[in-house]
């Protein structure tokens, strides 16, 4: 009896022991599978670590496995995506050409807005009791009543002066010939009277082209009035209700879309209308100086070359250079070749106070575009589209310039 409770207690105690062993083992693997869980986590937190030596070893394998070097891949992916963005480029340009006038309208009712909007809203501070309306139509004619004296005064001044602009002109012609004719030139009197009478036959042998022309211009003319037309009937309605138009076509949008649309909406609106009216500063600045420098020097006609200094600063880097030329050349005829001398040396000073003055203080918080970026884009505008398109390239690529950089840029965080 008492071997067999021995036996059986030893048997009993093989089974715990056994019992106890399988639990061992059951932990074991479930602090194995902890430990396997645990390093799993562990290697996946370390992968964005791990991730560009990941890629490179992809990379390697699929270079391998194609044949083709990872560089070579990697240009073709850029290349049809670029020739995509190329396509759907100049469809766009393509569209915008077919409907130029309409374009031009709408880029004009934008200018006026970014002058008279302010305005209006001024006017509206101002009368807080007064209509909408009303403080639109204020700024208007605010507007009109200087646009149109400028014009006035310029015509009187030309009419009171052409009489004496033509003797001037005239006694201007000869001493030029005369000088000449003198050392260091020495150019034979007959070969100028016979550029005079060349110039005179052409003019009678071409006088139907000149003719055609003029009909050609004159039709232009009226098209440019359409395209006025259109363009402040435009402006009016986004200097009245701007704001609402914007909404309006907003709401038309998912509401997922409608965070990236304001953001690119708002810095495309401040970059267009900093850059006009900071344009306008520059070209008004520019044409004070060239009025002055005219007016002390003698030159006739110098309000009227003063406002074309002031139209044609407008083309940026060019248009100035060009419009002083013109200066140059009425200072020549009138003046002699002195002051033709010193209003051409104008374009060089004007042209440092533009460049290191006027733009870094007006234009910087405006634009934000490489020198040469503004030069490439004049000339390929004026290669597209003539004087327009070297007048809108620079606003065109700031917009998208900046509306770019708003989209890149996290909702909440500064711009760069």
């Amino acid at each position: 009896m008492a071997g067999r409770w021995w036996q059986a207690r030893g048997d009993g105690s093989g089974d715990s022991s056994a019992g106890d062993a399988a639990g061992d083992a059951g932990a074991g693997r479930r602090a194995g599978a902890r430990r396997s869980r645990a390093q799993e986590a562990a290697r996946r937190a370390r992968q964005p670590t791990l991730g560009h030596r990941q890629r490179t070893v992809v990379g390697q394998t699929t270079r391998r496995a194609s044949g083709v070097p990872l560089f070579l891949q990697t240009a073709a992916g850029w290349a049809w995506r670029l020739l995509i963005l190329g396509v759907v480029a100049y469809a766009a340009y393509l569209l915008v050409s077919r409907f130029q006038s309409v374009a031009v309208a709408v880029f004009l009712g934008l200018v006026l807005t970014a002058v008279l909007r302010p305005l209006a809203d001024r006017i509206s501070a101002w009368l807080p009791r007064i209509p909408r309306g009303l403080a639109v139509l204020g700024s208007y004619l605010l507007c009109g009543l200087v646009v149109g004296g400028l014009l006035t005064a310029t015509g009187f001044l030309v009419a009171d002066e052409s009489s004496q602009v033509g003797a001037q002109f005239d006694t201007g012609i000869t001493r030029l010939e005369h000088w000449l004719e003198a050392a260091p030139f020495h150019v034979h009197p007959s070969a100028l009277t016979g550029l005079q009478h060349k110039l005179s036959t052409w003019v009678n042998s071409h006088r139907g082209s000149l003719l055609a022309s003029a009909v050609t211009g004159a039709s232009q003319a009226v098209e440019v009035v359409t395209v006025t037309a259109l363009g402040l009937f435009c402006s009016v309605f986004f200097v009245h209700s701007g704001e609402r138009m914007w909404a309006f076509g907003e709401a038309q949008l998912a509401p997922a879309r409608r965070d990236g649309w304001q953001r690119a909406g708002r810095a495309a609106w401040l970059t267009l209308s900093g850059y006009i009216r900071g344009i306008i500063l520059v070209s008004a600045t520019n044409a004070i100086m060239v009025g002055i420098a005219l007016f002390v020097l003698r030159v006739p006609l110098a309000l009227p070359l003063a406002i074309l200094e002031f139209a044609a600063t407008f083309v940026p880097l060019i248009g100035s250079p060009i419009a002083l030329a013109v200066a140059s050349a009425v200072a020549l005829a009138t003046r002699g070749p002195v002051t033709a001398i010193i209003v051409l040396a104008l374009i060089v000073v004007i042209g440092q106070i533009e460049g290191h003055l006027l733009h870094p203080l007006i234009m910087s918080w405006a634009v934000r575009l490489h020198p040469v970026v503004v030069a490439i884009s004049v000339i390929a505008g004026a290669i597209a589209q003539g004087i327009i398109g070297a007048v809108v390239a620079v606003p065109v690529v700031s917009v998208v310039w900046a509306v770019t950089q708003a989209l890149r840029t996290p909702p909440g965080a500064a711009p760069e």
